[in-house]
């Protein structure tokens, strides 16, 4: 009998989650922002919620731990994308990954965020399948670039 391959037998690692992880949601629509909780809780992540940019980095430097910003990018007062400048601006936050999550789903918008500085990109409506795992991609150092 032949042995079967190595990576036959190797048990799938999930990507860890760091303990005690801290999401801030910036997301101005309840619904959605319920999803993303929920699915975030799921994962035994604790999370926080910013309805728009505006004085987002005040909110987040309140946060004792953050381990990643999920940014809607079209928000009440300021967009994602001010908000993300701001954010890369702040020395606590130059390392925390900043991810795109919009309904604007295109290869077009996908390119812009990342022409923009994020880290990452999301598009709605999420998939519940598939979001725990691109969380957990995302917070073991992995760049998720999903719109569809």
């Amino acid at each position: 009998m032949v042995n079967p391959p190595i990576s036959d037998t190797q048990p799938i690692r999930k990507p860890t989650i760091p303990k005690d992880a801290t999401v801030l949601v910036v997301e101005d629509n309840v619904s959605n922002f319920v999803l993303i909780a929920r699915m975030l809780g799921y994962l035994g992540i604790h999370c926080e919620w910013k309805t728009s940019g505006y004085e987002v980095v005040e909110y987040a430097d309140t946060l004792p731990r953050l381990d990643l910003i999920l940014m809607d990018i079209r928000l009440p007062y300021e967009d994602g994308y001010g908000a993300q400048k701001k954010i890369r601006a702040a020395d606590r936050f130059k390392s925390v990954p900043i991810v795109a999550v919009t309904a604007e789903a295109s290869p077009e918008q996908m390119n812009k965020a990342k022409a923009s500085g994020f880290d990452g990109f999301l598009g709605k409506p999420l998939d519940p399948d598939r979001f725990p795992d691109q969380i957990r991609r995302i917070l073991s150092g992995e760049q998720v670039w999903e719109f569809a």
